[in-house]
């Protein structure tokens, strides 16, 4: 494995998949070796020939996050620095503080007052009226709803249990940690719903709750949509994918197993509309599923960022490295360009998405893709021979057997 000097670095924040597969994205258009800032030593960036690993337990504070980005821009003061947040708090702390960056840095994202707001889901199902865009029914429960006492009383809703029940604001939920927490609840019945209210509460949480409709359906009713908007605010890219397998741990819960590319081009010029009247710049992504009550795609959230996935756009051609550099270092005008062919993405066995994924029709896509050798494994690539850090992904690799026959339902 060789790497290639260039006039830029990427200096990608996080831990998890999302900070891999960008780094891969890097390596396998530039040939360049991508310096990664996460908590902890692990995860599947640790150890990884194409990246450096710079673990802190505090980089994700905006003091030390400020000391590691003014440090290493001047031990790279001859090369354009490419800050790159791979979660919703790095991206956060980069936009928060983008205006105090070295001049070498680069920090392709909105302004924080924007950011700020998008990442509290309320504002997003406004945009969602404003441009067309359905989402389910929605109740928000407010901070000021919770009773000081604790003893709660479950909201009044226009639609059945289930239901479910997520954190508008996701960087707020995750520092306050407690026993129970979930990224999101299926609440059967008013008594859980009080239980769960309590207990997110009870933990510190200081913003609002999301309650919605349940839609019916499996996880092959999933969708997710991916876009690149320039710095002039016009979008350049849309990939969507379709679903077909998510874990199902508690803490994992959504996260992405299994996609195939698919185009779905009314859906798309929605959110291009709805992105270009923000005037929104860089990454975003969003979670959709199917409703077959309606015939509708009924969307979650934006996330100001490229997802934890985001090499499913990648492998679909659509190199997400490429759009940091060939604008910001390049200066290139990038054309507006849609996925239209069917690629497989998956994270699981393969034996694994072919026992979970039912639905005749998908499950036919599945092995013909499996087949043609249209399909990519974003953790394992050619060449990646760290014998402590393989070992580690294969053992995380495997563990998806036992974890889809105690979880999957």
């Amino acid at each position: 494995m060789t790497f290639k000097e260039a006039e830029f670095v990427p200096m990608l924040f996080g831990g998890d998949i999302n900070t891999y597969s960008v780094a891969r994205a890097f390596y396998e258009q530039y040939q360049v070796q991508s310096h990664v800032f996460g908590k902890y030593a692990n995860g599947p960036s640790c150890g990884s020939k194409i990246t450096i690993y710079h673990a802190n337990e505090k980089i994700d504070t905006d003091e030390i996050f400020m000391k590691a980005v003014r440090t290493f821009c001047k031990r790279n003061s001859d090369k354009k620095v490419l800050t790159i947040g791979c979660g919703d708090s790095y991206v956060a702390l980069i936009s928060k503080h983008k205006d105090e960056f070295p001049e070498n840095a680069i920090a392709p994202y909105i302004d924080f007052e924007l950011m700020d707001s998008l990442q509290q889901k309320e504002l997003f199902y406004s945009l969602c009226d404003k441009h067309g865009i359905d989402y389910p029914d929605t109740y928000i429960y407010h901070k000021e709803d919770y009773p000081a006492d604790g003893n709660v009383t479950a909201p009044v809703l226009e639609f059945s249990y289930p239901v479910i029940l997520k954190p508008s604001n996701g960087i707020n939920y995750w520092e306050h940690e407690f026993p129970t927490q979930e990224k999101v609840y299926l609440i059967p019945d008013e008594k859980k719903m009080r239980e769960v209210i309590k207990d997110i509460y009870e933990a510190g949480y200081e913003d609002s709750l999301i309650i919605q409709d349940t839609i019916p359906g499996n996880d092959e009713y999933m969708r997710v949509l991916t876009s690149y908007s320039d710095r002039n605010g016009k979008v350049k890219m849309m990939c969507l994918g379709h679903v077909l397998l998510e874990e199902h741990t508690p803490h994992g819960k959504g996260n992405h197993a299994v996609i195939i590319t698919e185009p779905q081009e009314e859906l798309m010029e929605k959110v291009k509309a709805l992105l270009e009247d923000l005037h929104y710049i860089g990454f975003s992504n969003f979670d959709i599923k199917y409703d077959s009550r309606d015939g509708k795609y009924k969307f979650f959230e934006i996330n100001t960022r490229q997802g934890r996935s985001n090499y499913y756009v990648t492998g679909s051609g659509f190199n997400v490295a490429k759009y940091f550099v060939e604008e910001y270092i390049h200066g290139v005008d990038l054309p507006y360009e849609t996925a239209k062919e069917e690629h497989l993405w998956l994270v699981v066995p393969k034996a694994v998405a072919l026992k979970y994924v039912h639905d005749p029709l998908n499950k036919e896509k599945l092995e013909r893709l499996l087949k043609e050798g249209k399909y990519v494994n974003p953790l394992f690539m050619k060449g990646e021979d760290s014998p402590v850090r393989n070992l580690r992904m294969l053992k995380q690799h495997y563990s998806h057997y036992n974890k889809y026959k105690k979880y999957y339902e």
